[in-house]
């Protein structure tokens, strides 16, 4: 089932590739505006953090910002998906290929994510926004801080020593319910990358094991949704493809500095990404009561 899940990210990073340069031949004449040097440099920026667990859309909208690349917010939400599908693809076929979590354990919950991702663009975007970014912050800070306080042997609450690969039982269910909210709350802009690594820790498997499900769930969902940018024409031609050029050597070297690290040093990085995600989210919630 492994070697499936391998081909079929094979068969999207072509077809993902066809589609996009297609329409960029296109439409050579009209790439729209940026910087093919510095519209790249961001990809690669943008993906090597999202490649350690960070993500890469807040990053790539504030630098996009701050080097005034993008002229159109419009365009924005296609840019993103366009430019980062084909590196999120890459670094699922990595990581699926150098970490074998059990297969079950795999599919389930990039299936429950992916449902999750449809229910969500259903009913779950007529949710309070607010609520749900405050809830997740929270939870996201509590966990950080019950990993840290296990990782530093102040207690023992999360099990002994996470090396786990997979799920059974209760847990497995656990963990595709969880996948599935999370699948369900990426349509209101909550990331799946950090509230994964957390469950995946409570649940005692290594947080390695994070890697390849969270980025085979963002797989399968964001080519969908790139495709259906690129067909409206609602993304900018120019930067996306340059994203995308410099993304891929981000998400290679990225991954081959990820394997190299200790796997205790691994977890505290963990820690840390879902300390600043559960900040970010906090403080979202806030900027959106002020307004």
């Amino acid at each position: 089932m492994a070697q499936i899940i391998f081909f079929i990210l094979i068969g999207l990073m072509v077809f993902q590739a066809i589609i996009l340069l297609w329409d960029v031949w296109t439409h050579r004449g009209d790439l729209g505006p940026g910087n093919w040097l510095v519209s790249g440099i961001i990809g690669f920026i943008a993906d090597f953090a999202d490649t350690i667990g960070i993500g890469s859309f807040a990053l790539t909208t504030m630098m996009l910002n701050a080097t005034k690349q993008n002229k159109d917010d419009r365009k924005l939400p296609g840019i993103l998906n366009v430019g980062h599908a084909l590196p999120v693809l890459t670094e699922a076929v990595i990581f699926v290929t150098v970490i074998k979590v059990d297969t079950i354990t795999l599919v389930t919950l990039i299936v429950a994510a992916i449902v999750g991702s449809w229910f969500g663009s259903k009913f779950v975007t007529r949710l309070s926004e607010k609520a749900i970014q405050k809830w997740i912050g929270w939870a996201l800070l509590i966990t950080a801080v019950l990993m840290l306080l296990r990782q530093t042997q102040v207690i023992a609450l999360l099990g002994e020593g996470n090396t786990a690969m997979g799920l059974s039982g209760i847990k497995l269910i656990v963990g595709i319910i969880g996948n599935f909210f999370f699948g369900a709350l990426m349509t209101v802009g909550v990331g799946l990358y950090a509230p994964c690594m957390a469950m995946v820790y409570m649940l005692g498997m290594t947080p390695l094991a994070a890697f390849p499900i969270m980025m085979c769930s963002c797989a399968g969902l964001q080519p969908v949704a790139s495709i259906n940018f690129i067909r409206e024409k609602a993304y900018s031609r120019k930067i996306a493809l340059a994203i995308t050029i410099g993304g891929i050597p981000g998400v290679i070297i990225a991954s081959q500095f990820l394997m190299n690290l200790d796997i205790s040093l691994v977890t505290y990085l963990v820690i840390i990404i879902i300390f600043y995600t559960g900040i970010q989210y906090i403080l979202k919630a806030r900027k959106t009561i002020a307004e």
